[in-house]
């Protein structure tokens, strides 16, 4: 009889220990299957942004402006945003008696460029691995045939 009991403890205790194992095996399934937002398609949103290159040699702007429009590329994937136009600027020096001139060998450039990200709860847009907000200094503009780093993004815009 106390062999009975014995088993029949053990038995129980197995059953509840396969029910947790069963349940956290679930659990784990089901967020590795909704990890992408549960509707398969996340919701888009379109971003234009411009980027200005400051005090880049002048003769790069006639260069940009022939590969234009260009897509955008990061971590040498191409991404499905582009690169879409180019202005340039003068860009001005203090000379020998403090006055600013404008530099005769350097422009500004800014660059437009637009993409469709994906739309998060927490705002936070990212252009390949890149942030893209209003004073970000750092920013890497990458095409095909285009790449300009430690440029400053001017404007963004969410939305059409």
């Amino acid at each position: 009889m106390m062999e009975q009991q014995s088993k029949k403890k053990f038995n129980v205790i197995d059953v509840i220990a396969v029910i947790l194992i069963l349940a956290v095996v679930a659990f784990v399934g089901f967020k590795l299957m909704n990890r992408g937002g549960g509707s398969g398609e996340a919701k888009m949103i379109h971003v234009t942004y411009v980027a200005k290159a400051e005090g880049v040699d002048k003769s790069l702007y006639d260069n940009c402006t022939k590969h234009l429009p260009s897509p955008l590329m990061a971590s040498g994937a191409i991404l499905s945003g582009q690169i879409e136009s180019v202005k340039q600027e003068p860009y001005y020096v203090v000379d020998e008696n403090g006055d600013w001139v404008e530099d005769p060998y350097h422009v500004n450039l800014y660059f437009t460029a637009s993409i469709d990200v994906p739309d998060a709860a927490v705002q936070t847009t990212k252009v390949g691995d890149q942030e893209v907000r209003v004073g970000k200094t750092d920013y890497v503009l990458k095409s095909e045939y285009i790449e300009f780093s430690n440029v400053t993004i001017v404007d963004v815009q969410w939305g059409e």
